[in-house]
């Protein structure tokens, strides 16, 4: 029973531990949550497994009837032909002038979203998780100026995100065929 008591209370240790936000990056301040619903490319990434060869990804997020944010990712997997699509819940931690949300997709537990830049227009965001190993660059058009890139790289690497490993997300024009909501293509 000591054995499984450890074993329980050393999971929830980890798991609670997932929700947090890396040692030196801080949210953003003055973050309205109004203005960053709706949807964003992701046009770079550090890989994961749940979006390993995806291409096309977008993020959709709008409110919840409980005050929290809806999400709704969906990606296009090349080799089986397919969309994958993960709907989840995400709620500000802190405050909600502080870019900083516990999102889950898997019932009761939660992992980081941590906005750590955004521009003044909200047409950029930079993302991580509880960890540096969690890095996203998020757009609201399938492609960015060479600028926004540059300065994402930069701020990621100042930061201590291994930017070499960087994975540049595809939108292509005429791909995968039309994505309807229930996640399949036509």
């Amino acid at each position: 029973m000591p054995k499984m008591l450890f074993s329980l209370l050393a999971t929830l240790a980890i798991l609670a531990g997932c929700a947090g936000i890396p040692k030196g990056i801080t949210p953003v301040r003055d973050f309205d949550v109004q203005r960053y619903l709706g949807e964003w490319y992701e046009i770079a990434r550090l890989e994961h497994s749940f979006e390993k060869g995806l291409t096309h990804i977008t993020a959709s997020y709008s409110l919840r009837e409980d005050g929290g944010v809806k999400v709704l990712n969906r990606g296009y997997d090349p080799r089986k032909g397919e969309w994958r699509v993960a709907e989840g819940k995400a709620y500000l931690v802190e405050s909600p002038d502080i870019g900083y949300f516990k999102v889950s997709f898997f019932g009761p537990f939660y992992g980081s979203y941590v906005v750590f830049d955004v521009d003044d227009a909200y047409q950029h965001s930079f993302v991580t998780g509880a960890d540096r190993s969690y890095l996203w660059l998020l757009s609201r058009t399938p492609r960015i100026k060479p600028e926004v890139l540059e300065s994402f790289i930069r701020k990621a690497e100042k930061l201590g995100f291994d930017t070499d490993e960087l994975i540049f997300v595809e939108h292509r024009a005429g791909c995968c065929g039309t994505f309807q909501k229930s996640g399949e293509k036509n």
